[in-house]
């Protein structure tokens, strides 16, 4: 065992009462679970920007103060054992794999290299690895892009809208804006590395005019725009919730963005979370965490090799994530029944009452897993965006309907 699984001060795992899951039963019973499709590796565990909302450094959380501030290579070589181990275990023809951080780039090409060759050297033959990488953008030189060019990693940046909009969130430590830093990377990657882009990451700030920062996304052209609510709990809510009695407002900015989305031909590019909820009215499945009730399938791996749920966790309470399991010692097979994973696996048994009388209940899913906890109960609530999902999935469901109506109408 390396010296990084035996002397990580990492929280305590906690223990997970709130869930009522049996395990034990569930698997006497012939439930089984779905084996990791994606792997998130946390290759550098610090940022050159200081974000006031980043789940990673400004939440309950703070175990990113007592782990190394970058994945040796020691833990990449055990972490890509496990996947390949994982893959064969499960017949597995293709994962992803998401390099993370922190800012993943500050590995530097030496590490980001290492990981890539590494992965693909252990694959099973005819298995296939979609590596990307998920970075703010300040890093996007021609050097790096050439090289994850040459490695194949495709890349998603953050971006929040316009100027104003960025920069009042994703700031460097000594307040100054990072839009002009990330522009110009997006600028590049846009342009004659294009083949690499794979969309944006946007949070939803309802200080922005939803029209404008949806317009200032689109300056590139990104093939994906995903919209991220920001995070929160009951106890500890998102900005601008509690809302008064009725009132949506992340729906009502989202509303704004989709009607405007989905009536432009040909849409400019992909919104995830639109895509996801027309999907599931029209009886499909999810690709995303974050609506409805397919199961969910991925896993952490810190920079010091511990094995972790989703880390989006990080913002309900420290240790939240941890599930005591280390790339050394512990299979991903162990993670799976781990009771924090299988919560996000088991569907409609994992849902509070509330949420299980809910019309719109197949469609949302309860939302995001970490949006739901309050103390006492854990995760068995609503999600503290309750209002804002029914309204803005009945909006997405009640378009699609009177479009399908009129079509009919007209004999198309």
């Amino acid at each position: 065992m390396s010296a990084s699984a035996e002397n990580a001060a990492v929280p305590a795992v906690p223990e997970w009462p709130e869930h009522g899951l049996d395990v034990d039963a569930l698997a006497a019973g012939g439930w089984r679970p779905v084996p990791f499709h994606e792997f998130v590796l946390k290759i550098h565990g610090r940022c050159n920007l200081s974000c006031d909302y980043c789940y990673v450094y400004e939440s309950a959380d703070q175990s990113w103060r007592v782990r190394p501030g970058a994945m040796s290579e020691e833990v990449v070589r055990a972490t890509v054992r496990r996947i390949a181990e994982h893959i064969e275990a499960h017949d597995l023809a293709e994962i992803d794999v998401t390099l993370h951080g922190g800012e993943p780039l500050l590995a530097g090409p030496r590490m980001i290299g290492l990981v890539a060759r590494e992965l693909r050297a252990v694959l099973p033959a005819g298995r296939r690895a979609r590596v990307g990488v998920q970075t703010n953008g300040v890093l996007l030189t021609e050097r790096m892009l050439d090289l994850l060019g040459d490695l194949g990693i495709g890349v998603a940046v953050s971006l929040d809208g316009d100027r104003e909009a960025h920069d009042r969130h994703r700031r460097y430590a000594d307040g100054r804006g990072s839009h002009r830093a990330v522009m110009r990377g997006l600028t590049l990657l846009a342009g004659s590395y294009r083949s690499l882009y794979r969309g944006l990451l946007c949070t939803v700030d309802l200080a922005n005019d939803p029209i404008v920062a949806y317009e200032a996304l689109l300056e590139t052209a990104p093939p994906q725009v995903d919209l991220l609510l920001p995070h929160g709990t009951w106890t500890d809510p998102p900005p601008g919730l509690p809302a008064p009695q009725g009132a949506t407002p992340y729906a009502d900015w989202m509303i704004e963005v989709f009607d405007r989305w989905y009536r432009t031909a040909p849409r400019r590019t992909g919104i995830r979370l639109f895509e996801e909820i027309m999907n599931l009215v029209l009886g499909g499945g999810s690709r995303s965490e974050r609506i409805g009730l397919s199961p969910v399938a991925i896993v952490v791996i810190d920079t010091d090799g511990t094995i972790q749920q989703v880390d989006t966790l990080k913002t309900v309470y420290a240790g939240a994530p941890e599930t005591g399991l280390h790339v050394d010692r512990d299979p991903f097979d162990a993670a799976l029944w781990h009771p924090g994973v299988v919560a996000r696996q088991i569907g409609l048994s994992a849902l509070c009452e509330t949420c299980l009388r809910c019309p719109v209940r197949d469609v949302c899913g309860g939302g995001s897993y970490a949006h739901r906890y309050r103390p006492g109960t854990g995760h068995r609530n609503p999600s503290v965006y309750c209002r804002d999902l029914e309204r803005i999935i009945r909006h997405v469901s009640g378009t699609m309907r009177s479009d399908l109506a009129a079509a009919i109408g007209r004999g198309a």
